[in-house]
C-alpha cells in the first residue's frame, strides 16, 4: 500500500469533512464525527481530520489506484468549496 497525506487550509474544516463523509455514505462504508472521518473505497481508504485551521486526511491504496483516490477526493472537495474555494496539498 502507498500513502498520501493531504492538507487544507480552512476554518471551516469539520463542514468540509462532514460533506465528504456524508456524500460518499450513499454508496460507500464511512464512519465520522465531528473531527474525524473514514471513507473505505473498495481499492483504498481515506481517513480524515478537523481542527480549527485544516482539514487533514491520510489516503492509503495500491500505487495504481492513489492517485485516483486523491483526484476524486480533490474533485469533490472543489465541489463542496465552492463558497470558500480550498487548496488541497498533497505530500
Amino acid at each position: 500500500m502507498e500513502h498520501a497525506h493531504g492538507f487544507a487550509a480552512t476554518g471551516q474544516a469539520s463542514l468540509y469533512l462532514k460533506k465528504l463523509c456524508r456524500h460518499f455514505s450513499h454508496k460507500l462504508e464511512t464512519q465520522f464525527d465531528d473531527h474525524n472521518g473514514v471513507i473505505r473505497f473498495p481499492f483504498g481508504t481515506c481517513e480524515l481530520s478537523a481542527d480549527e485551521q485544516a482539514l487533514h486526511l491520510h489516503c492509503q491504496a495500491g500505487s495504481n489506484d492513489l492517485g485516483r483516490l486523491r483526484e476524486i477526493i480533490d474533485s469533490h472537495l472543489a465541489r463542496f468549496t465552492t463558497r470558500e474555494p480550498v487548496t488541497l496539498r498533497w505530500h
